[in-house]
């Protein structure tokens, strides 16, 4: 054993001097540059699965079905085995998530009371992602959707949210049980 780690050691005892010195400290910025090019790489939403109830599972899985192959010119990929889930090739990428608990920070009244998006006649909660992106999560339906749209991502951050809407608004009824409710139906 004493043989196999004397072998390097004479192989850097016979580097002149000056590149014996430059060795460790070479070797450090590499892997300080590899570490900080890794923490740089941009950010993209969790595809954590939510496990929604029985009745939201089945209005999720007509939403899954209708959604678009391609969103703002994204191609849409299924991981598995995620059948709630559906992220876009967007980059960062683009991710909707059905059939997600309901946002807690809706528990805060004055959440409740902010104005938020009205997209083709459902209405999207928003809050920041903390990348510089939104976090979309429907409101007022049998059923929460949760859109992820990334900062650089698109050039409206709300660009996702208008074919999804019309979708969800197909597959997903209302507060009230209606599908395909327009805003003038609100009661």
């Amino acid at each position: 054993m004493h043989r196999l780690l004397g072998r390097p050691v004479r192989a850097i005892k016979t580097l002149p001097e000056p590149v014996r010195w430059l060795a460790i400290p070479v070797a450090l910025a590499i892997c300080t540059a590899l570490v900080l090019a890794e923490d740089n790489a941009p950010w993209s939403p969790a595809l954590t699965m939510p496990h929604p109830d029985a009745e939201a599972a089945l209005y999720c899985q007509s939403l899954m079905k209708a959604l678009p192959d391609n969103l703002e010119g994204h191609s849409k990929v299924t991981p598995d085995p995620s059948p709630n889930v559906a992220y876009w090739s967007s980059s960062p990428r683009t991710v909707l998530r059905c059939g997600v608990p309901r946002p807690k920070s809706l528990n805060i009244e004055a959440n409740q009371r902010k104005e938020s998006p009205s997209v083709n006649n459902v209405q999207w909660y928003d809050e920041s992602d903390g990348h510089g992106g939104y976090r979309f999560t429907t409101t007022l339906r049998k059923a929460y959707v949760e859109v992820d749209s990334p900062a650089g991502a698109y050039p409206n951050l709300v660009d996702p949210l208008s074919p999804i809407s019309y979708l969800v608004n197909s597959t997903i009824p209302d507060k009230y049980g209606r599908l395909n409710a327009t805003d003038d139906d609100a009661v």
